[in-house]
């Protein structure tokens, strides 16, 4: 009875990993996490504004919680629209090794 292939316990070149792809994130990971960040953000929105109503006796202080909800919508949307920056990561990618040419002389014959 023959085996069919065996395992390699030995790493390749080293500990680290090799990457051998560099895809992005799926389409539907990057919109969830886009929507994540834009319900958070309205989400704080709320509260800033209930905050202003309750500190109005101290002018400051609810014009600080005024300021900080009405710009929080447009930022909210500029993000959700937006796709994350692609990673300038350096990662680990496969090389094959290059094979050299050989460098010793050869006696050439003249004819």
């Amino acid at each position: 009875m023959g085996h069919g292939g065996g395992a390699v316990n030995a790493p390749a070149h080293g500990p680290d990993p090799v990457l051998i792809t560099a895809a992005a994130p799926s389409y539907d990971d990057q919109l969830a996490a886009r929507k994540r960040k834009y319900v958070i953000m309205m989400g704080c929105r709320i509260p800033c504004l209930i905050l202003a109503g309750l500190t109005y006796h101290t002018w400051w202080l609810a014009l600080i919680f005024l300021v900080i909800s009405v710009p929080l919508p447009w930022v909210a949307v500029l993000i959700a629209n937006d796709r994350p920056p692609r990673k300038s990561e350096k990662v680990n990618r496969y090389q094959h090794e290059a094979k050299a040419i050989e460098s010793k002389d050869h006696r050439v014959i003249d004819g």
